[in-house]
Order: C-alpha cells, then structure tokens, then sequence
C-alpha cells in the first residue's frame, strides 16, 4: 500500500479521474437499463398492436362479407318464394340496389335452370363491351340472355347514367351460359352461400371473388345468386390500417398465394384469362418470403425473427371455419417502428448525459483548482525553501481557511530560514501552431491559351447611355462572358472595366484548350446576338463584343507581394492576345485569332485569313484570321452553314494572292467577294488597302 502513495500523484488530475471513474460507469448503467426497459415497453407494445390489429382486421373483414353473403342469400330467397322474379325486367333494379350497397361490388346477377341470365353491373366508359366502348355518360348497364326455341341465343345490354336513364343499347350473339359457369358450378355443388376462389371476371376484365347462393323450389335447382366483389377493396383496407409505417400485411389462401397487399402491389398475372396468383415467397421483395419460411408451422402465435440486420415481428391467422373459406392474415412489422422513439430518446439522454459530465467535469476542474493551485505552489515553495533557493516567493493566499492557515506556516518557515528565495512567475505556457505548408510568389512556364474580350466603342456608349442602365447591360455582358467560361472549362483572369482577360490550360491542363477557347467565343458572340436582340425590342443600342485569341508559352502562378497574390498569366502571349482583340477594330470583325490558335485545333475549325500583321514587339508578321464557326461540337449552332463555308473558300484564294504580292488578282478576287456579299467587312477593307497601294 504504501508503494502507492510514494507515486507522485497530482491532486487535480486525481480528483478529475476519481469522478470520471465513479460517474461514468453509473451513467452508462443508467442509459443500459433504461435503454433494456424502453426495449422491453416497445416490443411488449408491438405485441399488443399486433395481436390487436389481427383481432380487428379478422372480424372487419368477416364483418365486410357478411352483410354481401346476406344480400346474396336475400336474392336466392326472393328466387326460392317469387320464382316468377328473375324471369323478366324487375330483377335488374332489385340488383341495382345491391351493387350500390358499396363501391367493391360491381354486378349482381342470377343465372336459372333453364340457362337465363340476367344482372346489373357496373360499366367502365374505357372498357370495349361487345367490340366497342360504351355511350359516354354510362356508369350502368342491364345485361340480359334468355334461350328462345328456334332462335339463335343474343346478348343483350342497356346503357345507362347514373339516374339509370337509358343512353343506348346493344346486343350480340353469344354461347353464354350460367349453368356451365364455375360460380354456378360451386354454389350448386356447395349447397349453400359460398365465397368463390380469385378469379378474372370475364365480361369486365376485373380480378376478384363471386358470393353466390343457390335456391330451389319444389326441392330442385332453380338457379343461383351472386355478387362479383373485387380485389382491390382487400388491398385497400390492409394499406389504411397500418400497424406502423413499415408494415406490410397479405391475405394469402391456405396455399399462401397472395389475395391482397397492403402495399397494393400486384400480386397476379393475367394468363390468357386464367388468374394465376403469385406466392408469398416469390414476391419481388425478400422479407415476406423470409418472414413466410420461418413462421410456426403448428402455432399461429407471434414470432420475432432478423432479416438485413433489422429484426421484425411476425404474425399469421387463419379466418374462422364459418367464414367458409381457409384464407390466412399475414403481418410483418419492423420492430424499429416501435423501438425508434425510445432509440432516439435514450440517444438524446446519452447525449445529454455526456454534455452534462463535460460541464461537472470542467465546473471540477475550476473548483479543484481552487484547492490544488495554492497547495501546488506551496509545495513549489517548499521545494525552494528545501534547496534554498535564492528569491523570496510570494505568499500563497487562499479563501480556504485551512489553506490560508498552511500558507501563513510556510511563509514563517520560508522567513525563518532563508533571507530570500527565488521567484518563479506563474502562467500558462502558449504553443503557436505554425502550417508547414506555405502560400508563395512564383510561377512556371506553360502552353495555354488566352483570351480577351472587350466592347466596341464602349466610351462613346457611356457618354450616350445613362451609368445605371450601361451598368445592368454591361453586367449582363460579363455575366455572359463568365458563365461561357466557366462551362468551358477556362479561367477568368480578370475584369478590366468593360474588358476581359481569360486562358485556358491552368491552372488544370487541358489537351484541347486552343479549340475550347474558339468555342466559348463564339457561344459568347451568339450570347450577345441575343441580348442584342432584346435590347433593339427595347429600343436600346446593341452592344458588340470583340475577342482575341492567342496559344502561347507563358509565366502562370501566383503574382504580386506577400501581402496580396494574384493567379494570373505574363508574358509576350499575353501581348499578342490583347493586340488580337484590339485588330478586331482594324478589320471590323468581331473574333480574331492567331495561327498558333489555328495550328493547335485547325481542323476542327472554321476560320478565314485576314492579313500578316506585326504586333508590337516582334519583327515578323503573325498571321490573323477570323473564326466563323467550329466542326464537331455539342452545339450544332456553331458550325457554319454554306454561305460561310463558301465565304472562307473564297477568302483563302485571295489571300493567297495577296501573301504572294500580286496585288492585282487580289483586288480582283476582293471585288469577287464582295459582289456575292456586299456586306463583308475584311474584303472591303483589305480592297481598300490595295486600291490605296
């Protein structure tokens, strides 16, 4: 024991941990068991919803067919006492009043001995009956077959609205015959009111049961009942009755063939007008074959089970025997649905808890330090007073009696023994955190390409146009300008008033950057057409862009002081580009640019030679010419058509003369040009030159 009271133990960190160690392990224990009872509560909860839910969805469902079974064996008993009913008209408003007995049955009709047939259904206009679609307004129909000795056997059927006026009729010859019929077949063989197998109903192209009752009279058959209900009323009311939001329940026949989802899925298929229902197990989502494979096979309690790391709850039932048919409730339900509220709960307690830790922690720390910090420099002082240090400490005051008491003894002794002792300043220690990285000048050389753009006779339009107004169009303008360049992956430079400077090729290399910047002037050039066009609408003077274009090698990085960088480009190219834009004005064209441009992505596009110019600074001539379009775009706008094909053609043949100094077949084929078109700024102004010459 006393080995461990010889460790040099510090009294803040020591009463700082001891309460770590104390509270911490309560907490948790604390957020544990809560979080074990929150879990037991819910699922406890799931149970009693579940059982609940099946409870409630096993009598509603029996209570939904049993008032259909009472209509149908009221039809049968009419048929048994009045056998004269169903052979004339009177039957079909009697069963008009069953089908409105609710939305799910769409006919009631009988079938006799004697092979008549007659019912009231429901009609869908979009639904062809007898090879064509029903009078519009028709919401009804009175459908009718009686045998007549020596005449052929007609199908008979009167449209009607919903006031049961008659809007049309129509009728066909048939085979039909009820006897022959499954639900005539069954509720003779059953003896009794039965509840059909699924089934697609032929004459309205609906799947769903048949309730059918047979009467008798003197002891013998005289015919069958029946109501046709639909499937889609079973889907409905599983989806509406919810246990939770992840819950999915089924209706499956004793062979676990799916009758009903509550997601209303489609859980048959159509086979050349056979019904053939799908499996649980063959459904396209996983979880109900799951949940299906390991059910209870001798026990209709709920069972939990996992599935893609969730864990559910599960539930299967049987229907009643005098329901009359073996039909099973099926229910899954994640048991996160009911544990969420409580996950969440014990996560915001856990949260809470821990804030609250961190604030007794650091309210400990400050209270300790109240305590631990005159007794560290005591014993600071101590230690001084031991090695005789040289300068007197000061006294260590304190608002706890005991440690001022402590102090007043120490300073006695620290008097009585030495003259003086050493004074040690007290204060926190501050590390400054430096970044290895730094930002610095200085650039490389690189090929790019670069652009300038600027507005034609903008200082005469900002003594014309009020400032407001040439401050909207002129930020329309370099908003077009922008958003071009961005989208062609280009680097804005920098504004310069009405001008901009652009390159392509940095700080990211692009392999195509000569042809990305052709192209992006001339989405720029047609950008501005239509703001032009919007302008004249409003009666305002256009505004024309003029661009420059120059590939070279130049100086790119970080430019300026340490106090403020640009990332910008300098260099001789940068020259050349800017001269570009300005012999737009010479030539009064609107994209001019350089053979290196035009050697970097010349195929793909479609320039005119304009002339040899010298910009300044260099001795030889740089080859110009004007772009007019580019091959192979997104933009089928941007290639030229045959005019401008034809323009350029023409153009090369003069300048070929012209480079050659034959002045006159220049001229000559100058004049051609502008004969086929008139309007051609670079001929009108080269011809001028020669003439001048």
């Amino acid at each position: 024991m006393r080995s461990i009271f010889r460790n040099n133990l510090r009294l803040k960190p020591s009463i700082l941990a001891s309460f770590a160690f104390l509270t911490v392990p309560v907490f948790f224990t604390v957020i544990i068991v809560n979080y074990i009872s929150n879990d037991s509560i819910a699922r406890a909860n799931a149970a009693e919803l579940v059982e609940r839910f099946r409870v409630d969805a096993l009598a509603n469902i029996q209570a939904d067919f049993n008032p259909l079974k009472s209509l149908v064996r009221s039809a049968a008993s009419i048929g048994s006492q009045d056998p004269g009913f169903y052979a004339d008209d009177r039957s079909f408003r009697y069963f008009y009043s069953i089908v409105l007995h609710s939305t799910k049955i769409v006919s009631a009709y009988v079938g006799l001995q004697d092979g008549s047939f007659r019912q009231t259904r429901r009609v869908d206009p979009g639904v062809s009956i007898q090879g064509k679609l029903p009078p519009e307004g028709s919401q009804f129909a009175f459908r009718w077959v009686v045998p007549t000795a020596g005449q052929p056997l007609l199908d008979h059927y009167t449209f009607l609205n919903a006031d049961l006026k008659e809007l049309g009729s129509t009728k066909e010859v048939t085979t039909y015959d009820p006897r022959v019929r499954l639900w005539y077949r069954s509720a003779e063989q059953a003896g009794t009111t039965m509840i059909s197998d699924p089934d697609i109903f032929a004459a309205l192209g609906l799947i769903g049961f048949t309730v059918a009752a047979p009467f008798y009279l003197d002891g013998k058959l005289a015919g069958v009942a029946a109501a046709d209900v639909t499937l889609d009323g079973l889907g409905t009311y599983l989806g509406e009755r919810k246990i939770s939001p992840g819950t999915l329940s089924y209706i499956l026949d004793h062979q676990g063939r799916v009758i009903a989802a509550s997601d209303l899925s489609k859980t048959y298929a159509n086979n050349e007008g056979r019904l053939e229902l799908r499996h649980i197990t063959s459904l396209d989502d996983d979880l109900p074959a799951m949940a299906y494979s390991v059910r209870p096979r001798k026990s209709e309690d709920m069972y939990f089970f996992m599935h893609g790391g969730r864990e559910y709850i599960a539930s299967i039932t049987t229907l009643p025997q005098e329901f009359g048919k073996r039909w099973q409730l099926f229910v899954i339900t994640p048991v996160s649905d009911f544990t969420g509220t409580f996950q969440h709960n014990n996560i915001r307690l856990a949260i809470f808890g821990l804030l609250a830790t961190v604030v007794q922690i650091i309210i400990i720390y400050f209270l300790t330090s109240v305590v631990s910090s005159p007794l560290e420099r005591m014993a600071f002082k101590v230690g001084k007073i031991q090695d005789f240090g040289g300068e007197q400490l000061p006294s260590v005051r304190s608002s706890i009696r005991e440690i001022a008491v402590l102090s007043k003894a120490i300073d006695t002794l620290d008097a009585a023994v030495k003259s003086f002792a050493a004074f040690v300043p007290m204060g926190l220690v501050t590390q400054l955190l430096q970044s290895e990285q730094k930002l610095e000048l200085g650039g490389h050389s690189r090929f790019l390409t670069i652009f300038f753009s600027d507005l034609e006779s903008f200082s005469t339009l900002s003594e014309e146009i009020p400032s407001q107004e040439l401050l909207l169009r002129v930020s329309a303008y370099l908003e077009l300008v922008t958003k071009t360049v961005n989208q062609e992956h280009g680097t804005i430079d920098k504004f310069i008033g009405d001008g901009v400077m652009a390159f392509w090729g940095a700080p990211a290399l692009l392999d195509d950057h000569a042809w990305r910047s052709c192209v992006a002037a001339l989405r720029i050039q047609r950008g501005m057409d239509t703001l032009n066009e919007r302008w004249r609408a409003q009666e305002l003077k256009p505004l024309n862009v003029r661009i420059g274009i120059h590939s070279d090698a130049v100086l790119v990085g970080n430019i300026g002081s340490r106090e403020r960088m640009s990332y910008t480009v300098m260099g001789d190219g940068v020259n050349v580009a800017a001269r570009l834009e300005g012999i737009n004005k010479e030539f009064h064209t609107r994209i001019c640019i350089s053979h290196n441009v035009f050697k970097e992505a010349g195929e793909r596009l479609c320039v005119r030679p304009i002339d040899d110019v010298i910009v300044k600074g260099r001795r030889s001539k740089v080859p110009i010419y004007e772009l007019v379009g580019v091959y192979g775009a997104d933009d089928p706008g941007l290639e030229p058509d045959e005019a401008v094909v034809k323009l350029c053609k023409m153009t090369r043949f003069a300048y070929e003369a012209l480079i050659k100094e034959d002045n006159v077949l220049a001229a000559r084929r100058y004049r051609d040009i502008l004969e086929q078109f008139p309007d051609d700024p670079i001929a009108a102004t080269v011809l001028k030159r020669l003439v001048a010459a």
